[in-house]
């Protein structure tokens, strides 16, 4: 998917509207507790600098609710602080997204200044992508870059809206995930792997169905794997089960046969460790075969993860989606720390699509040696599944 990038527009003296993804985790006193969203927008943000831009950027901050509280606890004022942190430059923080305080902050830009309007979703229309209210940010630049992939499935005002208005293109971040993902499932080194885990089956429909025409092996694992074992007959106890996906599953292993690759052991355990705490509960290794009635699966097994690092020991690209356990719990975090083990030790292509598996590689400090984490779960997987992302579609084409 070939679209125009910073590298392909004059932005000297031009303001620049910069859709960024901010939406960074805060503990309870508003601190950043990971920073990582902010620091993948610098060389976008650096580059444009050094052109002569002059920056504003655009964010949304979780999901505000109308409350009163709202514009305290999701204001981006702590990400104006960090940022003016890494740039070494202070960043100025607009009262609003739209209206005189913005304009007023764009205004005031000079060449290779940043700054940044404040979180997006204060203003429902956000959301809906409301004409006038993507018409009211439109007004605030001449130019128009996304490198929020994070938010590039969402047909939102900043993220789609906008670039019917203003002439559109890509930043770094954003293209770095468009030419990995699009590589990979285009022109993939073989043999080509994918891993997916997470929760349920409904989540990664598509996602399945759409690799299984691309992949030479697909490994499943985490909760999803139970209802796929499930589908296959077996005893699950009180795994994971998503019902409503067995008929899926079924077909989806009739399809399959040997392409597919799912756990033959489980790590087990006699409670749901996010109801007792991990401490309280027992737990065990068995086969697939042999999980016991009021028990539940809550990580891969040691049998497992020799098969699976086996699979992707020779491999050519590997993208993996969704951890293989419940990994916040250091006791049942080993299935996903080898398949980080396993990526990290692997010459392949490596691609890790965003949400819990990014967060799992960062945590077991693996990032580093994987070739590209995506910054975008929910993208990520809509862009694997073969959709069209809107945020990415508005943009230019190259020519």
């Amino acid at each position: 998917m070939s679209k125009q990038t910073i590298d392909d527009i004059e932005v000297r003296g031009k303001r620049v509207l910069v859709r960024v993804d901010f939406n960074v985790p805060q503990d309870d006193t508003g601190a950043i507790t990971d920073d990582r969203r902010i620091r993948a927008a610098l060389p976008t943000i650096e580059a444009l600098r050094r052109n002569g831009a002059r920056i504003l950027l655009v964010s949304h901050l979780g999901r505000p609710k109308g409350k009163p509280d709202d514009a305290v606890r999701l204001s981006l004022a702590p990400v104006a602080h960090r940022l003016s942190e890494l740039l070494g430059d202070p960043v100025p923080l607009a009262a609003d997204s739209i209206g005189p305080s913005a304009r007023s902050v764009a205004n005031a830009l000079r060449d290779g200044d940043v700054a940044l309007l404040e979180n997006v979703r204060f203003h429902p229309e956000e959301e809906k992508n409301e004409p006038a209210f993507a018409q009211a940010l439109a007004s605030l630049a001449e130019v128009y870059v996304n490198d929020a992939f994070g938010t590039a499935h969402r047909a939102h005002s900043s993220t789609e809206g906008v670039a019917h208005l203003l002439p559109g293109v890509a930043g770094y971040l954003m293209q770095r995930e468009l030419d990995y993902l699009g590589s990979a499932l285009a022109h993939p080194k073989r043999p080509f792997i994918a891993i997916l885990g997470g929760a349920k089956v409904k989540d990664k429909l598509g996602v399945i169905t759409s690799l299984l025409t691309k992949v030479d092996r697909l490994i499943v694992g985490g909760g999803m794997a139970y209802t796929f074992l499930k589908a296959q007959g077996k005893e699950i106890g009180d795994s994971l089960l998503d019902s409503g996906s067995l008929e899926f599953c079924r077909e989806t292993l009739a399809a399959a046969g040997t392409k597919l690759l799912l756990p033959i052991d489980v790590v087990i355990a006699d409670a749901n460790p996010f109801d007792v705490g991990p401490e309280n509960v027992a737990s065990q290794v068995v086969s697939v075969d042999a999980i016991p009635v009021g028990w539940q699966g809550v990580d891969v097994g040691p049998a497992t993860r020799e098969v699976f690092a086996e699979a992707v020991a020779g491999a050519g690209t590997v993208i993996w989606n969704g951890p293989l356990g419940i990994f916040e719990f250091d006791k049942f975090a080993a299935g996903t720390r080898s398949m980080a083990q396993a990526l990290a030790d692997s010459d392949a292509i490596t691609i890790v699509g965003g949400g819990d598996s990014a967060a799992a590689v960062e945590q077991m400090g693996f990032a580093d040696r994987i070739t590209h984490i995506s910054t975008g779960g929910g993208a990520s997987l809509e862009f694997l599944e073969g959709k069209v992302l809107p945020g990415v579609a508005a943009l230019q084409d190259k020519a």
